[in-house]
């Protein structure tokens, strides 16, 4: 339902035909820039599309509308203790085990991985990005361990306590995988060459449409062949059911940031334009399937997106 796919795409068009689809940037801070705005203007321009096409879609808008929200999570507040954040990034953890959903991640992101390291002649070096304690990253390590998946797997996240925890758990597991404390949004310190691709993995809607964008392109800038993001797919049944399944964990914040997560989930057509705006190009997908929305960006045309 809030997905609003029809006069999403619809929206965009028109701003193509009105030029004020972003062609280029000449930097990060342009692209940002361009980005936030672009979606500030898709965001009026859907409004008024789906006031045109009648009650069926217009009311779909106003109930988006009336739930989108820029708050941050707690886990996302600089003023939350090292203690609290770990204590939110472990419920987490224990949920996305709890839904199995790293399985389902791995399963998708295996197609492109061997394809990396079938044409490169080496193990796929794969980036994760905001990756939090690790656990998509421990899923792919165990595949590599295991000599099912030709990679190496580094994570990494911003916040220190995060990678501190990720580094312990991959020695106590003996699971190869390295952690970084990084940035996501200025890649600083990744060196040129280094990575083949970059994956994100319930994380988007923590960002602005801007940051996403300047990932996207510095993905590439930094020599990746593929940028890969999974996040929640926007809908009415996952603004009711994440905070609901997040209440299992018994963590009051962790259950208002649930809901805080499902408000922020970017809709199909949202990310299609983001990743034209960033990468100039066509060669992406955007495969949505509830409860998943992925974002498959390819930057030298070769790699083809796997079904969910």
């Amino acid at each position: 339902m809030l997905q609003l796919r029809t006069p999403g795409y619809r929206a965009i068009d028109n701003l193509r035909r009105q030029r004020e689809f972003p062609t280029g940037w000449s930097s990060m801070t342009d692209l940002e820039k361009q980005a936030n705005s672009f979606l500030e203007a898709f965001h009026r321009e859907r409004h008024e599309v789906s006031r045109q096409f009648g009650p069926g879609f217009f009311l779909p808008e106003l109930i988006d509308g009336a739930l989108r929200t820029s708050k941050a999570e707690h886990m996302d507040m600089t003023a939350l203790s090292s203690t609290r954040k770990l204590q939110l990034v472990r419920a987490l953890e224990r949920l996305t085990a709890m839904l199995a959903l790293n399985r389902r991640y791995v399963r998708f992101l295996r197609h492109i991985i061997m394809d990396i390291a079938e044409r490169s002649g080496r193990n796929a070096r794969v980036l994760e990005l905001a990756g939090g304690a690790g656990g998509l990253a421990f899923a792919l390590a165990e595949e590599v361990s295991h000599n099912r998946l030709p990679a190496e797997i580094t994570s990494s996240d911003i916040v220190p306590a995060y990678v501190a925890e990720g580094k312990e758990t991959a020695r106590r597991k003996r699971l190869p995988v390295s952690f970084r404390t990084l940035d996501a949004c200025s890649f600083e310190g990744i060196e040129p060459g280094s990575i083949d691709i970059v994956i994100m993995a319930q994380s988007l809607h923590h960002f602005t449409g801007g940051q996403l964008a300047m990932m996207i392109a510095r993905s590439k800038e930094n020599g990746a062949m593929a940028f890969v993001g999974i996040d929640g797919f926007r809908s009415l049944m996952l603004a009711a059911g994440v905070p609901l399944m997040a209440s299992l964990q018994g963590i009051p914040e962790f259950t208002l940031d649930g809901f805080t997560s499902a408000r922020k989930f970017y809709s199909e057509p949202e990310l299609d334009a983001l990743a034209e705006i960033a990468t100039g190009k066509r060669d992406h997908s955007v495969l949505s399937r509830w409860p998943l929305t992925i974002t498959s960006i390819s930057f030298d045309g070769s790699h083809t997106p796997a079904a969910l």
